[in-house]
């Protein structure tokens, strides 16, 4: 006798023992249990596969489909992206998480490491201080930006407004004008003073030299000496004339 499910088996004066567990080529693969109920070559494709993480998934003769998406429990986190590139039970821990932040920033079964200092990039800029309490990207635009010359006035997010007029303190003084053309901490030292006697004469940083010695124009004439005590703009129609005789 020799058995029809496999020509190897033979016995001389009687039935061969045909029996064959179909399990034991594992036709389920990874992540599923095989049972063969019936191991006889009257009863073939009987065996069952099911699924090891889902009991009441499970096929006859043939592999269950298990597939299971690791993302489906958002393993990256807050500010990752996550891909599972094979759904399946024999591929386990090859999910992929990329930060949002930065998508050349990557991790294989876990979370990847996404943390970024805001301050980094100095989106404060001169005269302010960043500060970033929380360098995650599940925390941006948390940073803060205080103005150097007065730590009270602060902005998140973005730069704070730190202007200041330089004119304020009318540095040009009396007979000039003062005028800023950039009002920022990033921009000092660049307020312009203008004497009112003459437009022409200016300085940058400090006051412009207008002085002008009224007898300059000889007011007071022939026979009489000019005598201007004081030639500045503050001090005006202040020059006195005396006859020579």
């Amino acid at each position: 006798c020799t058995c029809d499910s496999d020509k190897s088996i033979t016995k001389t004066d009687g039935p061969a023992t045909c029996e064959k567990d179909e399990c034991s080529t594992d036709p389920c693969g990874a992540g599923q249990t095989c049972a063969d109920p019936n191991p006889s070559p009257a009863s073939l494709k009987d065996f069952t596969c099911t699924c090891d993480k889902d009991m009441s998934v499970q096929a006859t003769g043939a592999a269950a489909t298990c597939e299971v998406d690791e993302c489906s429990m958002n393993p990256c986190g807050t500010g990752q992206s996550c891909k599972d590139p094979n759904q399946s039970y024999a591929s386990q821990h090859d999910f992929v998480c990329t930060c949002d932040s930065d998508k050349s920033i990557t991790k294989t079964d876990g979370p990847a490491t996404c943390e970024k200092d805001e301050c980094s990039t100095d989106p404060c800029g001169a005269g302010q201080t960043c500060a970033d309490p929380n360098p995650s990207p599940a925390s941006l635009k948390d940073f803060t930006c205080t103005c150097d010359k007065d730590m009270s006035v602060q902005a998140t997010g973005a730069a704070a407004t730190c202007e200041v007029d330089e004119c304020s303190m009318n540095p040009c003084g009396t007979g000039q004008s003062c005028k800023d053309p950039n009002q920022s901490y990033a921009s000092q030292h660049d307020f312009v003073c203008t004497c009112d006697s003459d437009k022409s004469i200016t300085k940058t940083d400090g006051p412009a030299t207008c002085e002008k010695d009224e007898c300059s124009t000889d007011p007071c004439g022939a026979g009489q000496t000019c005598a201007d005590p004081n030639p500045s703009p503050a001090s005006l129609k202040d020059f006195t004339c005396t006859c020579d005789k």
